[in-house]
């Protein structure tokens, strides 16, 4: 009897379109779908004539697979993984390895990991990213988890992964347990910041400037053949020349409310926890839940009436101005993400190579860019880089962007147009360059109000102190630490 190289849990979107693809490469793929109608239909529609098993039950898809099995969910995160784990377990054989390629939580996949491995088979976490055209013709894939699974896999999910131009495969192993799906979300947090400040780029140039999505499009088009050439970058160009069914620019008629998914808050609470300032990717998470409560902000909007003015100058200059600001942004959000993944490895242990991470988003993520490429060469040049804005290609760039940022923000602030990634992203970088911040003030009023004790500039850190500030306070203090 014929056994599959591969199982499939779920037959959605991205599990179908990764079935297509392993097929593709020549691997024999099991499938199956919780409505098992839905098998049927694949099976015998789009698979059909092809090297697919179709099963109806786990015991089905099991028995299907050669050994060491190798099973791949493609569901919904939460409670449906640990549900279907639950199932598969007691039918598989030591070594079997379950794989969630899901957007699942990284702190789920550590647990999820510790928990099948105790049970004698092995787990691993991926982030898939690329959407339904990716997972069909080559994703960016990010897997993590048990390290023994890895060699069984790696044939499999670095045959149908996206490429760069040197034949190089956009996936590699991240690390132990929850570290492909953390670097997964990173990505994502990334990406919320990335189309934020694109959605801001086109925010300025439609109420300030005044410009048609045709004229829009064209400088998206313009800006993707230079170094803001990316994915996101290209996919704005063409949105921007669609027309509805009557000739007019279909943007204009998408209510402006966001949706999300959780992997940006996800990323967010992480940098809360971990203390690492994510400003510029928090704001675009905050950005889309302010676009969320659109009828409260139509009665504000009446109530605080403006009129934003008209613009005054070079229409060519301002555009130059607006790319170099959304570059120097880009550098600022990437920057941020990288920093966090560094403190968190540092948490948990894990031994990321950043560079290898820029080279899995270089093809089929929706981060994907020309840009990556200029990350991985700062982590070839310092491997132990503590932020990309202490490299000197990212430090000669911004300050080079510098002035047409800061005119760039000024005149969204000036005008009373948002632009909270763009803006958060600048007090970022001016504050991760001032020497001596307010802190210090801070302190002294934590202390003051709660005893929380405070350093000296001129004593040894790690040495604390508090002033009875009223005279009528006492010497107990707080017990310093930071959450």
């Amino acid at each position: 009897m014929r056994k599959a190289d591969i199982g499939m849990i779920g037959l959605a979107v991205m599990g179908e379109n990764l079935s297509m693809n392993m097929e593709s490469k020549g691997f024999t793929v099991a499938v199956y779908n919780i409505e098992t109608d839905v098998v049927t239909r694949f099976i015998e529609g789009r698979g059909k004539g092809r090297s697919f098993i179709g099963a109806y039950s786990f015991a089905e898809l099991v028995q299907a697979i050669k050994k060491p099995r190798v099973i791949m969910m493609m569901i919904k995160a939460g409670a449906p993984v640990d549900q279907t784990i639950d199932q598969l377990l007691p039918l598989l054989d030591p070594g079997d390895i379950i794989i969630d390629g899901g957007n699942s939580h990284f702190a789920d996949t550590i647990r999820r990991t510790k928990y099948v491995e105790s049970k004698g088979m092995l787990y691993i976490g991926t982030g898939v990213s690329g959407g339904e055209e990716g997972a069909l013709n080559g994703p960016s894939m990010m897997p993590g988890g048990s390290p023994a699974a890895w060699p069984r896999v790696k044939p499999i999910l670095q045959a149908i992964c996206a490429r760069v131009e040197d034949g190089t495969p956009c996936c590699d192993w991240v690390g132990e347990n929850g570290a492909g799906h953390f670097v997964k979300m990173v990505h994502n947090g990334i990406e919320y910041g990335d189309m934020q400040l694109i959605c801001e780029a086109y925010l300025l140039m439609r109420e300030y400037l005044k410009m048609t999505p045709d004229e829009m499009h064209e400088v998206f088009a313009q800006w993707n053949q230079g170094e803001l050439d990316s994915y996101l970058i290209e996919i704005t160009a063409s949105i921007l020349a669609v027309k509805d069914t009557d000739g007019e620019p279909l943007v204009d008629r998408i209510l402006d409310t966001a949706g999300q998914k959780g992997t940006g808050k996800w990323t967010s609470v992480a940098a809360l926890d971990e203390g690492t300032p994510l400003t510029l990717i928090s704001e675009a998470v905050f950005a889309r839940c302010l676009s969320a409560i659109k009828e409260e902000r139509v009665i504000a909007a009446r109530e605080y009436a403006r009129s934003i003015p008209a613009f005054q100058g070079d229409k060519k200059v301002f555009i130059e101005n607006l790319r170099q600001a959304l570059y120097a942004s880009k550098i600022i959000s990437y920057a941020q993400g990288y920093a966090l993944m560094r403190m968190t490895a540092e948490t948990y242990g894990w031994t990321l190579n950043y560079g290898g991470i820029a080279l899995m988003w270089r093809g089929g993520c929706i981060i994907r860019s020309r840009f990556l490429g200029k990350i991985k060469e700062a982590f070839d040049r310092n491997p132990a880089l503590n932020n990309l804005l202490m490299d000197e290609y990212f430090k000669s760039s911004l300050q080079a962007l510098l002035p047409a940022w800061r005119e760039t923000a000024a005149s969204a602030m000036l005008s009373g147009i948002p632009a909270p990634a763009l803006t958060s992203a600048l007090s970022y970088f001016d504050g991760y360059t001032t020497e001596r911040l307010p802190a210090n003030l801070l302190q002294a009023q934590r202390d003051y109000f709660g005893a929380h004790t405070y350093e000296r500039i001129d004593r040894a850190r790690g040495e604390f102190f508090h002033t009875n500030w009223t005279g009528h306070g006492g010497d107990t203090t707080s017990k310093p630490y930071n959450v």
